[in-house]
């Protein structure tokens, strides 16, 4: 006997299958997304002001780890330095340590820019007594927006009596003395290796090479 119930059918798949997609427009996109974060990078860059720039500068001198959002006191006492904010009348190195040790934190060895900020609003009450206190503020942002840390010059070596009297070829003696010449210039390979003369005159002769000139000007009849 036949079954007579009916067999039940998967219902169809209404999903529209996936067109393959064009690897030149993945790649149009991907760019696309870059360059509009990296525009938007730049424009957050662009963004700093130049008293930002300079702190950051200040931040990361001398330090490969520094990230520019923080400085120690050491940066912060070359940015004063450097800059001028010390003229060693108004402001000394002891203001400038004060204010740094005042506006940090008490566990913390930095500041940030906003701190930053804070500290030169109260040194510029000291160096600017004669303006107003948003005058001063301005004035002292001038002598630091758009500055560097000053990097100074190579330590000159200390000549030493014992490094002068090794390189000093007049003192040479021996083998050494006869590979340099009076003025202390090294003879090279003449001075290390003993050269043989094929002019066939005798060694120590001085001279040579005067034979021919001689009988040019001589009468001699032949």
């Amino acid at each position: 006997m036949a079954d007579s119930k009916p067999k039940s059918t998967k219902p169809a798949n209404k999903t529209p299958p996936k067109s393959p997609s064009d690897p030149a427009k993945d790649r149009a996109a991907k760019r696309l997304s870059c360059d509009s974060n990296s525009s938007h990078e730049g424009a957050v860059a662009g963004d700093l002001s130049a008293l930002e720039e300079a702190f950051r500068k200040f931040a990361i001198h001398g330090d490969t780890r520094a990230t520019g959002k923080e400085m120690h006191g050491k940066n912060w006492s070359k940015l004063c330095k450097d800059c001028h904010v010390i003229d060693g009348k108004n402001v000394t190195v002891t203001d400038v340590d004060i204010v740094f040790s005042k506006i940090k934190g008490k566990s913390s060895r930095t500041i940030t820019f906003d701190q930053f900020k804070e500290a030169l609003q109260e040194l510029s009450k000291k160096r600017f007594k004669d303006k107003s206190d948003e005058e001063a503020v301005q004035e002292i942002y001038k002598l630091i927006e758009g500055k560097a840390p000053v990097i100074s010059g190579v330590t000159k070596a200390i000549s030493s009596p014992t490094v002068s009297r090794l390189t000093d070829t007049s003192k040479f003696t021996g083998s050494h003395k006869e590979r340099f010449d009076p003025s202390g210039k090294g003879k090279g390979r003449a001075g290390r290796e003993d050269l043989v003369d094929a002019s066939g005159y005798v060694s120590g002769y001085k001279h040579a090479g005067t034979y021919d000139h001689k009988v040019q000007g001589s009468n001699w009849i032949v």
